[in-house]
């Protein structure tokens, strides 16, 4: 077991690509709206964006950094796809009918500067994610799951978190406002992590026994540039 080639696109494949995208996407979504759990004031997105990175996890886990890179790019494209589709619609005259073009740019009229700084973030902290758990995957001869997918995600969301609000707040709120919320927010998503690795270790179980598959990546060029 080794290679991803032949078995990289089986429909489980495109099942956890398609479930890694689609939280991406509503998580783009959901952040306009602010919640509140345990007294804390956090991004509705936080209810589904860490499924993102558990899902990363899995392919990387199972089918490589190779097919976890094109994931993250795919998603990258979906995304801007999304961007774009919603701004130009947001711009063509809303028909007579339609009385709730204030409320669709309110909710889905994000700023440009929250759009460069969520893509920013999200390659930065996916790859991240991604990288640290195929290099400790060599590292630990692939014993120790629990060790790299939390790892993985304290990395990686924290380069994200830190990523998205500074870009995003830097110049309106006050310093100590903005590290407080990458604090918590980080916080969050890591217990979370936690508490969904249970979910983690079934289906990377599944996974590699439906497709007789664990992927290792010596030899693999990490640059996420690349394309193979």
């Amino acid at each position: 077991m080794g290679a991803t080639k032949g078995l990289s696109y089986s429909y489980r494949f495109v099942f956890i690509t398609a479930l890694f995208i689609t939280c991406l996407l509503a998580s783009n979504i959901l952040i306009v709206k602010q919640i509140e759990l345990f007294g804390l004031t956090l991004p509705a997105a936080v209810v589904i964006f860490p499924l993102s990175y558990i899902f990363g996890d899995v392919l990387t886990e199972v089918y490589g950094y190779s097919q976890a890179r094109r994931v993250i790019w795919l998603g990258f494209f979906c995304n801007l796809l999304m961007v774009i589709a919603i701004c130009l619609v947001g711009i063509l005259p809303a028909s007579s009918v339609f009385d709730a073009q204030a409320a669709y740019e309110r909710i889905l009229g994000n700023t440009p500067r929250f759009l460069i700084a969520s893509f920013i973030a999200y390659l930065a902290g996916e790859f991240v994610n991604s990288y640290i758990m195929a290099r400790m995957k060599m590292l630990t001869k692939g014993r120790w799951l629990w060790t790299r997918t939390i790892a993985s995600t304290v990395a990686g969301e924290a380069v994200d978190t830190a990523i998205v609000l500074l870009i995003g707040f830097w110049g309106v709120l006050p310093p100590s406002i903005i590290l407080s919320m990458i604090f918590w927010h980080w916080l969050f998503k890591i217990c979370y992590e936690i508490l969904a690795t249970p979910l983690t270790y079934t289906l990377v179980r599944y996974l590699k026994k439906a497709e007789n598959l664990d992927t290792y990546d010596y030899g693999t060029d990490f640059n996420p540039l690349r394309a193979d």
